[in-house]
């Protein structure tokens, strides 16, 4: 059993090697592609060992009891450790999105709901930011539109791991990827009445600039002065840059910056995140239908989760989540909802390798 995982032990065997090379180190993209490949492998390769030790002790064990009794109880033992060893590398072993290891790049739409919209926006930009400072993560703003109340027209964080985990921010963060809907007193709201808006959240992963291919000759690019606040020298200027990637009409822009070129290179790293995202909607797509795509309209009528200020509730509308702690979630405690969502994707993958 788990033989066919013997390329994944000798690839971690090998990436272990260039690890221990220090010329290695001297090319941070590269290090860090093969950090994250050998930290994702690190558990699958520890399970076999530790099935392949279990194995080895039960079957000595078995020999054992054929002609000492006593010795049942430990095959019995050995038999449940084995069971859960499997179970657990089977999981391991599930089919997974090779992207899952790498940063992430989230942007957030206000739609329907005016301001408040805008406002929500904002709460959901903290609420990310605070779980990722939980996670220890770093998050860095590209580009953002603030409204004069303080909310988002739009804004684009990349969101960065530091350390070498299981999953980085885009295997953790994608399923967020969706329409938002809060319902709340608006601030603006002199009656007390309740309002639904939404806001949607588009998740992609930060990918080097190496492992898209992106034509020259496909691009348009158009500079043009920056608006709003941004201090100064941002708005007196020509430095706003605005990238239309002509074969698939993907359209980016970047105002942040101070300069021309700092923000035509935040806007390449957006447009690649996007044709990224964009083929993986495509081949998900073309593979099963089961497996839909993150919805990109700021529309409350396709939502994925409610926000509900009254009752304190969150609920995920794709697994029927409900939890009644609202408060904490805004202030970044999303693991449990994530953990769900997780295990749901887990499930139609199983699924998908025993169908």
């Amino acid at each position: 059993m788990f033989d066919n995982a013997q390329p994944l032990i000798d690839e971690y065997h090998d990436l272990e090697n260039q690890l221990s090379d220090p010329a290695l180190h001297a090319d941070v993209s590269r290090s860090r592609k093969v950090g994250r490949r050998y930290a994702s492998l690190r558990p699958i390769v520890e399970g076999i060992e530790a099935f392949r030790r279990l194995s080895d002790d039960r079957e000595a064990a078995a020999e054992l009891a054929a002609d000492d009794s006593s010795f049942a109880d430990e095959v019995a033992d050995l038999d449940a450790q084995l069971e859960a060893a499997t179970e657990k590398l089977t999981r391991l072993l599930a089919p997974r999105d090779p992207n899952d290891d790498a940063d992430a790049l989230l942007e957030i739409k206000s739609g329907e709901g005016g301001d408040e919209s805008a406002l929500f926006a904002g709460d959901l930009l903290k609420m990310y930011t605070r779980y990722a400072e939980q996670v220890g993560w770093k998050v860095e703003v590209i580009d953002s539109q603030e409204t004069d109340l303080g909310g988002y027209k739009s804004v684009t964080i990349a969101v960065k791991a530091t350390s070498h985990q299981e999953f980085g921010p885009y295997g953790r963060l994608k399923f967020e990827g969706g329409v938002h809907r809060v319902q709340r007193v608006p601030v603006t709201e002199s009656q007390g009445r309740i309002h639904t808006s939404a806001a949607g959240v588009l998740v992609m992963p930060d990918v080097e600039a190496d492992e898209v291919e992106i034509n020259d000759d496909d691009l348009r690019i158009d500079v043009y002065r920056s608006s709003g606040p941004g201090g100064q020298g941002v708005n007196t200027t020509d430095s706003a840059v605005r990238i239309t990637h002509l074969p698939t009409g993907v359209v980016v822009s970047c105002q942040n910056e101070r300069s021309q070129l700092q923000n035509r290179e935040s806007a390449m790293r957006m447009l690649r995140a996007r044709l990224t995202q964009l083929a993986e909607a495509q081949a998900a797509a073309a593979a099963s239908d089961a497996r839909k795509s993150q919805v990109r309209t700021v529309d409350r009528s396709e939502r994925i989760r409610t926000y509900n200020f009254p009752e304190n509730r969150i609920t995920d509308h794709r697994i029927g989540y409900k939890a009644h702690n609202l408060d904490q979630v805004l202030e970044g405690a999303i693991n449990p909802v994530l953990d769900a969502l997780a295990e749901q994707d887990l499930a139609e993958r199983l699924a998908e390798v025993g169908g």
